[in-house]
């Protein structure tokens, strides 16, 4: 297990990518041992191009959202294969949409596994985190001292040492989007870093939305 903290993500404050993604809302999933192509078959998405760099894969994203006139239909995801903890994890970045917290997709793509997200909607100050394992949703949070899900309290250690306060007011010293990706690290083992996410070569598909049901 790695010994990240919020102070080794201080530099998502710096990041312009990280910048567009907390402006325009994002979703980061990690998935142990599930291929970008098996992963995108899992949440029914259609193939798209391979965009070199965060920097191209905000570009087709663009495109894909100019393609609709009105509500977009869709949202496209970019996905690479990086080595973490216990083998090969897939990390999803998207902008704009919620293949990461949709509860059904993420109970099937953490069937036998492990799945960690964590999110942010853009304009509004609503940031989450999700942990399943294994096809169930253990902690689930937007505060800290606020927790659902099966073993809501399973992480109250790691909490602690990342910075987060599990049963408190938050220390206004801490940067809670840094310590929540201190937080992925420890469930994964996988470094997110600025270089990591504008090098890494993004295989994308299109994830329609979710229907309404009615």
């Amino acid at each position: 297990m790695t010994l990240a903290t919020a102070a080794d993500y201080g530099w998502i404050r710096s990041s312009s990518f990280f910048a567009y993604g907390l402006e325009a809302g994002y979703t980061l999933t990690l998935v142990r041992g599930l291929p970008p192509a098996e992963l995108f078959a899992v949440a029914g998405a259609a193939p798209r191009r391979t965009c070199a760099g965060l920097g191209e894969l905000i570009d087709a994203h663009m495109e894909v959202l100019d393609g609709y006139e009105n509500w977009p239909e869709s949202f496209l995801a970019g996905a690479f294969t990086v080595p973490g903890e216990g083998g090969d994890w897939t990390l999803v970045v998207e902008f704009g949409g919620d293949l990461g917290t949709r509860p059904s997709l993420m109970e099937a793509l953490s069937a036998g596994t492990r799945a960690v997200s964590h999110t942010s909607n853009g304009g509004k100050p609503m940031d989450f985190f999700h942990w399943y394992e294994d096809g169930e949703l253990r902690v689930t949070f937007e505060w800290p001292a606020d927790r659902t899900g099966s073993t809501p309290d399973d992480l109250n250690p790691l909490m602690r040492e990342v910075g987060l306060n599990p049963t408190g007011d938050e220390d206004p010293d801490v940067d809670g989007k840094a310590a929540v990706l201190a937080l992925t690290e420890r469930l994964t083992g996988v470094r997110v870093t600025g270089e990591l996410l504008a090098g890494a070569e993004y295989r994308t598909g299109e994830v329609p939305e979710e229907p309404v049901s009615g």
